[in-house]
């Protein structure tokens, strides 16, 4: 008998760098972007306190194309996704652990830094391009990916 689970996480936070747009030799574009999340409280001392953490989020073909044209640093968004973990070995041969957020959907909030209004672009799933078209970048030069830089 099987049993239920959810592997689901929900952030609300700022954007810590501008996305960076890559694609991989066949095509498929990959953005990796962190989220920074601030956490505050009063300690039983009366003194407060506040905690950060970095989560890194990875997303995957029409969604990575957007988070590249709609994301930028200090940007306050929604992301919901699903945790994975991957081990790869570096290049200096050491094993290493790496945990990030597969993102499913977001949304901006607001105006973004330095941005003194916040335009909307609203794409079409016509104008977008299919999974099997090669995704070339409009803002940015042709970036694309070894395969032997993929730790997965």
């Amino acid at each position: 008998m099987s049993s239920r689970s959810l592997n689901r996480i929900v952030l609300i936070g700022n954007l810590t760098r501008d996305p960076e747009l890559k694609y991989t030799p066949t095509g498929t574009a990959v953005c990796t972007f962190s989220i920074a999340t601030n956490r505050s409280w009063t300690s039983s001392d009366g003194q407060a306190k506040e905690e950060v953490q970095y989560h890194r989020v990875v997303a995957w073909q029409k969604l990575a194309e957007l988070c590249g044209k709609l994301l930028n640093k200090g940007r306050k968004v929604f992301a919901e996704g699903r945790m994975t973990y991957r081990t790869f070995t570096g290049k200096d041969g050491i094993l290493r652990t790496i945990a990030e957020i597969v993102l499913d959907d977001f949304i901006v909030f607001g105006e973004g830094r330095g941005e003194k209004k916040l335009e909307t672009t609203v794409l079409k799933s016509e104008e977008l391009p299919t999974k099997h078209e090669e995704v070339k970048s409009e803002t940015s030069k042709e970036e694309t990916v070894n395969p032997d830089d993929i730790p997965f």
